[in-house]
């Protein structure tokens, strides 16, 4: 935890265009976008994977997904659509060991992902 890129960037150890904060959580433009709007919303509390989730989190899940439809209303993309995703597990393209939702708008995408 104490290595960890998103927790430094909560603790404003590392600079982020942050575009929403409150108590619980943190959103900021992510540093590889791969859309136009690409943005991270993460929780304030350091959790690894989906894995590591207890019976504990659930407000924290719903609180992140709330905050992407806000955020996605914010950014302008919410009438065109936008994608929401968490990576969990290298195999699934996380590289950054705390919890993130993945929130891209701006571009129209294919399915199946990949």
């Amino acid at each position: 935890m104490g290595d960890c890129l998103f927790c430094k960037i909560i603790k404003k150890e590392i600079p982020a265009e942050i575009v929403y904060e409150n108590d619980n959580v943190l959103a900021f433009k992510d540093i590889n976008p791969q859309a136009p709007t690409h943005i991270l919303i993460i929780p304030k509390i350091h959790v690894p994977t989906l894995n590591e989730l207890e019976e504990s989190h659930k407000e924290m899940m719903g609180e992140l997904l709330l905050t992407s439809s806000k955020i996605a209303k914010q950014e302008g993309i919410a009438d065109d659509g936008y994608r929401t995703g968490f990576n969990c597990g290298e195999a699934a393209g996380q590289t950054v060991w705390h919890i993130h939702l993945h929130l891209l708008g701006g571009r129209s995408f294919n399915w199946p992902p990949g």
